[in-house]
């Protein structure tokens, strides 16, 4: 390139919604780059979406932007190129000529004037459209993430060259060698013509500079093997070094005709059975999924700083790949991704079926379309080496035969980077294609799981949310099953079954061959977590862009209608702490899997639309929820990581405590003869300690490193203890919280009142004024919820709504307890004030009660959070006068719950306090009131 000139700026602009053509004058002018929505153009909108975030300047049309420019003698004739780098469907006018039209989502659009321009002024008109795609555009389009934005985002330039330039350069790293191929080919006379190849590495503490080479051409076809020298500079998460490529092309008399630099970075990412490696180690993906959530702007920033501060606050909670969920990022987040070490996974923008020509509904143009996008993001994207996997699309359906076609293609025409047929193809009936490098999904069968929860209509659910809480889970059984079974009329050919498709439902055919999946490439496991929490009202004075979270302000309407809004904040943090507790075991199970070779987390990151699903430890804007600390994160999400296996969180009084300790370790130095250290705590107080050496006999990355064996003191009170795991030489630390209970906790139950039902002995004494203890049956209730320790699954109206299509049952819906941890229920039975594992047998064995009718000062002492659609007022725990007495209710499944530890505790602590001074409740019901609940 000889040079450009910036289109940045102030041009003219036309809405034109009904798209009925340019009608001058122009109306308004915008400053581009950027959209018309954040500029706030057109007509504001009094709706309000509460699905997702509203976009109060949306726009859907064509709109017309115009401004001239002046163009220099030097550049009079010259070949130039108008580069539009992130719009919409466009069409270029110059001086009154169309020049054409290009319709790429993904890349930028180069429209070619090979006559060039000549000196003077020249009007540019150009038309975005955001309407009519040849496909609907998965998230790049969705206003569940991004919207559907009308504008250029990115750079508006146009860009000169010479009578001869370089085209289509790409660069081969090829890491034996220590050299990059470079390939392209010359636009114009190429006879006599070198290119002269720098290269000098610019972002790591070791410079590196390799020699010119200056390399004669017989073709216009270049290949070039530009050799770096052994001592090269190498790629990876962990050091990204990169190079500064600088290629020029010159006349034998020595005159530059061309100048292009390029970031390069000398890496080989590969796959070795059912390990991804890079530069012939093994490594561990540790993803996010990414949907272009920008809730400020409403699209992707083109800057590369603001992506180097997104991605950087992902990469301080250990994350090292990103998934892009039907969309592809522009150069910018490849760039941060280069220089930050980050593994990105572009995605076309797809989320339906691939059919062939055998199908009815079958759409050759759509098709085309979105291969070529493929083939534009292999071609604009491709040299960087951050660039390393790409997918075909999102839960994919359809022709195998067409799918594997495509992967076949794209390795032809691309081999630097690993391919998949989809993220989750198939879903219940999974495959494995001939060009498929690796696999992602959620299952490999109905039974055979891969990850730790699901939605209530994929059932079955996962391990988190329908197991007793321990560390022993891993998914090596799963991958690799030791005993094989399969239902052939379940999943076998030809047999269609309902699926979740989106935010909907839809019915496809499973064309399943009838036997056991038995992957023989590595496999990732697809968007795991999808732990939800209650809102933070406090967010909605952060947008303050066109995009408002009306949503929001819905939520807490209806919440403050129902008398709860005081709560709102209680809701936030205890669910938000559940939810941690859960993604915890969900990633630790993951890392725990010796055959599992990457994970994408949805997410870190709340997922603004899809009925808003608030998932995330950060928010949208990518800000911490202050719920847990990005160091603490990393203890379970991180390149190394200590775990501890271990059956249960709670343990009687002088019980045997057994853990076997493991290390994940992806890092470059062994761990050889490091020192782990472990200890046991009563607060301050040290019970046992011991240490271990690591001794690493292999070059696995799942190394046993000892087995703790202790037999835990006595107590005579219900005591949380802390076992600590650390390798200091290494920065590791790992904590986890276990429950002691006292072994001779006796429930004397002949001096109190206890019934199971209020029937008329239990009245009679109410009227006497006597206290009663409720332990209603979970099932004899008239309005209640189920109980589940478990936080809600993504989004509680989107999967209601998908599980009542489906005619499955809906999802219980509930985001853990709030708990008034400091009452004098709970003399005897310690508790934070939100769900910790001691209360996990006594919720799954229960019923919340609707107290909705209520008195409103009626305030439960363990409230169970509904989500934001119903906002019920649920009641685990609660008391209250009755007549002349005084009522203590628990609607659980008594002989389940005084059969364990925690149980029984908690029932000694409620009987305790039932009999004491302190059992005064303030707020009295109706005996009708309390009889309604009941059956």
């Amino acid at each position: 390139m000889l040079g450009k000139i910036g289109l940045e700026g102030n041009w003219k602009l036309q809405l034109d919604k009904h798209k009925q053509g340019l009608q001058l004058p122009y109306e308004d002018s915008i400053v581009l780059p950027n959209t018309t929505s954040n500029a706030r153009k057109g007509e504001k909108l009094d709706s309000i979406i509460i699905g997702a975030l509203t976009d109060e300047y949306a726009f859907e049309g064509s709109a017309w932007f115009a401004r001239e420019v002046e163009i220099p003698e030097e550049f009079s004739g010259k070949n130039c190129i108008l580069f539009l780098e992130r719009t919409r469907i466009t069409t270029v006018w110059i001086d009154g000529r169309e020049i054409g039209t290009q319709n790429s989502l993904s890349t930028p659009h180069r429209y070619e004037l090979h006559d060039g321009l000549s000196s003077g002024r020249h009007e540019i008109i150009i038309r975005v459209d955001n309407t009519g795609y040849p496909s609907k555009g998965g998230h790049l389009t969705s206003g569940d993430t991004q919207t559907n934005w009308n504008g250029i985002t990115g750079r508006i330039e146009l860009q000169f060259y010479g009578e001869a330039f370089l085209n289509n350069v790409r660069i081969y790293p090829d890491l034996p060698k220590r050299s990059f191929t470079i390939t392209g080919n010359i636009v114009g006379d190429w006879a006599k013509m070198a290119l002269t190849v720098t290269a000098e590495s610019f972002n790591g503490e070791i410079k590196y500079e390799a020699p010119v080479q200056v390399f004669e051409l017989s073709s216009k076809v270049v290949s070039v093997n530009y050799e770096l020298g052994e001592d090269a500079l190498l790629w990876s998460d962990a050091q990204p070094n990169l190079y500064t490529l600088n290629i020029r092309l010159k006349r034998e008399s020595g005159e530059v005709l061309d100048v292009q630099e390029l970031i390069a970075g000398l890496r080989e990412f590969k796959t070795n059975r059912d390990k991804f490696t890079i530069n012939g180690a093994n490594t561990l993906l540790r993803g996010k999924h990414d949907g272009l959530i920008f809730p400020l702007t409403g699209y992707a920033p083109t800057e590369v700083d603001e992506w180097l501060r997104i991605m950087g606050i992902s990469k301080s909670y250990g994350i090292n790949h990103y998934r892009f969920h039907t969309c592809c990022p522009p150069e910018a987040a490849f760039i941060a991704a280069d220089l930050l070490g980050i593994y990105m996974a572009p995605e076309l923008p797809f989320w339906g079926t691939v059919t062939d020509e055998t199908y009815e509904n079958h759409d050759q143009v759509e098709q085309d379309y979105l291969i070529s996008e493929g083939y534009a993001m292999l071609e604009a994207y491709g040299n960087h080496p951050s660039f390393v996997i790409m997918s075909l699309g999102n839960e994919l359906w359809g022709s195998k035969v067409r799918l594997d076609d495509i992967l076949k293609a794209y390795k032809s025409f691309d081999d630097r980077h690993l391919y998949t047929q989809g993220s989750n193809n198939f879903q219940f009936a999974p495959d494995i294609l001939r060009n498929d490098d690796f696999f992602c999904g959620v299952r490999f069968s109905k039974d055979r799981l891969i990850r730790g929860s699901y939605a209530m209509c994929d059932s079955p659910q996962g391990h988190i949310q329908t197991d007793r809480p321990n560390t022993i889970m891993d998914y090596d059984d799963m991958i690799v099953p030791q005993q094989l079974s399969f239902n052939e009329t379940e999943n076998g050919s030809g047999a269609t079954i309902q699926i979740q498709y989106g935010t909907g439902v839809k019915t496809v055919e499973t064309n399943h061959t009838g036997s056991e999946l038995i992957p023989q490439v590595p496999v990732i496991s697809h968007e795991i977590g999808q732990f939800a929490m209650y809102p933070n009202f406090e967010e909605i004075g952060k947008y303050k862009g066109s995009l408002k979270a009306k949503n929001f302000e819905e939520f807490r309407n209806r919440l403050e209608a129902k008398g709860l809004g005081h709560l709102a904040e209680k809701y936030f943090y205890c669910s938000g702490k559940l939810a941690v507790a859960c993604y915890k075991e969900e990633l630790e199970a993951a890392f725990r899997s010796k055959r599992l070779a990457g994970f994408q987390l949805l997410d870190i990151q709340d997922f603004s639309g899809q009925g808003t699903a608030l998932v995330g430890i950060l928010d949208a804007f990518m800000d911490s929820k202050g719920l847990i600390t990005p160091e603490e994160w990393r203890s379970f999400c991180g390149d190394a990581v200590l775990l501890a296996r271990f059956e249960k969180y709670n343990y009687q009084s002088g019980e045997v405590l057994q853990a076997q300790v493991e290390l994940s370790y992806f890092r470059e130095h062994s761990p050889n003869g490091m020192i782990m250290q472990w200890e046991l705590r009563d607060g301050i107080t040290i019970i046992a300690e011991g240490e271990a050496i690591i001794s690493v006999k292999t070059s696995d990355n799942h190394i046993d490193i000892c087995e703790i064996r202790m037999q835990l003191p006595s107590v005579t009170s219900m005591t949380k203890v802390t076992l600590l795991l650390k390798v200091e030489q290494a920065g590791l630390s790992k904590t986890y919280d276990f429950w002691m209970y006292p072994g001779n906790v006796a429930l004397d139950v002949s001096d109190i009142h206890l019934f199971h039902s209020l029937d008329e002995k239990a009245v009679n004494l109410l009227e006497q004024g006597e206290s009663v203890l409720l332990l209603a049956k979970p099932d004899g209730l008239t309005g209640a919820v189920s109980g589940t320790y478990c936080t809600d699954f993504w989004c509680y109206p989107m999967f209601r709504s998908i599980s009542e299509s489906m005619n499955k049952p809906v999802p219980i819906g509930t985001m853990g307890l709030v708990i008034d941890k400091d009452h004098a229920v709970f003399n005897y039975f310690l508790t934070e004030e939100y769900s910790t594992y001691p209360w996990w047998e006594i919720v799954t064995h229960s019923s919340s009660v609707i107290l909705d009718d209520l008195p409103q000062s009626l305030q439960p002492i363990v409230q169970t959070i509904d989500n934001f659609e119903r906002n019920h007022k649920l009641g685990l725990l609660f008391e209250a006068r009755v007549l002349n007495g005084r009522v203590l209710m628990c609607a659980i499944d008594y002989d389940n719950v005084v059969a364990t530890l925690e149980g029984r505790q908690l029932l000694f602590s409620m009987i305790s306090y039932i009999k004491s001074e302190a059992f005064d409740p303030t707020v009295e019901i109706e005996l009708e009131q309390l009889q309604r609940i009941l059956l």
